[in-house]
């Protein structure tokens, strides 16, 4: 059987399957296609004595799972760090003088991201509602937040090198 052949008539069920593993259709087209290609360039490996889907669906298995690994090995240290960002951004706005200048801060700010802050903190909307009422995407939205609690907790770090 030509790749060809074996690609038009097992995409689909091999997509399906990692598309069930993943819950994200985007990386089980990514992987399927990571997938089938590392099963062309072995091919002439394959020696026919077991059924072809299964030995694709291995392939498409180990590579969901490197890819698993290696994306979990990437966003943990990011989250260990975007939670410590936030626990110390709590802690400025639980204190009261604290809370006062960022709030004082927050008014001085450029928008997009006074606004896009405030809808987010006190306004309590979602991403995908802030990028809607901007005519801008979920993403930009969460960009743009990240961005401006940067900036305060930037100006928070510079306030207390002054107070000290």
């Amino acid at each position: 059987m030509e790749f060809e052949e074996i690609y038009s008539e097992y995409f689909q069920e091999v997509f399906l399957f990692i598309r069930s593993l993943s819950h994200d259709e985007r990386i089980a087209e990514e992987i399927t296609q990571e997938a089938f290609f590392k099963a062309l360039k072995s091919l002439e490996r394959f020696d026919g004595s077991k059924d072809i889907r299964a030995w694709l669906f291995t392939i498409a298995k180990n590579t969901y799972f490197s890819h698993y690994k290696k994306m979990k090995k990437q966003v943990e240290p990011e989250l260990i760090q975007e939670q410590r960002t936030e626990v110390q951004f709590i802690k400025h706005l639980m204190n009261e003088d604290d809370a006062f200048i960022v709030h004082q801060f927050i008014h001085s700010m450029n928008e997009p991201y006074k606004e896009v802050f405030s809808l987010r903190t006190f306004g309590e909307l979602s991403f995908e509602k802030i990028g809607r009422l901007f005519g801008k995407s979920a993403g930009w939205a969460r960009i743009t937040f990240y961005r401006a609690r940067k900036q305060i907790l930037e100006y928070m770090e510079e306030m207390n090198y002054e107070r000290y």
